[in-house]
């Protein structure tokens, strides 16, 4: 019958040594060296760690310091990837907040388009 004793199962019999014991255990994924995975990636290239442009981008993961104040102002999450139709829907709700026709301010409401033109990269 086997006995556990620090997570390694050893049986009643002496005459499997305990080295032989943690290399099967290694085999099985346990206690592996951490450079070793298995195998290669496919393609036999590494992917790159840095971010691409498009994660710099407005709408990319790591906006810039305009992109996160007009998302602010368009009440959306301040960082990860939009979609187009989350912004549109985003200012459509602050439009019809601030629009001086329904009672808002005229600054605010340019403040709003602002926010949109950027996140979509309109220029002006």
């Amino acid at each position: 019958m086997p006995k556990h004793q620090h997570g390694l199962v050893r049986s009643a019999s002496p005459e499997q040594p305990q080295q032989e014991q943690r290399s099967a255990a290694a085999e099985k994924g346990f206690g592996a060296p951490s450079g070793s995975r298995g195998g290669k990636r496919k393609g036999g290239k590494k992917r790159s760690p840095a971010l691409s442009k498009a994660d710099w981008g407005p709408m990319g993961k790591h906006p810039d310091l305009d992109a996160i104040v007009a998302r602010q102002r368009l009440h959306l999450p301040l960082s990860g990837r939009l979609t187009e139709a989350e912004v549109a829907r985003a200012w459509k709700q602050a439009a019809a907040e601030h629009h001086p026709d329904r009672g808002g301010e005229h600054d605010t409401m340019q403040l709003v388009n602002t926010a949109r033109d950027l996140l979509l990269g309109r220029g002006l």
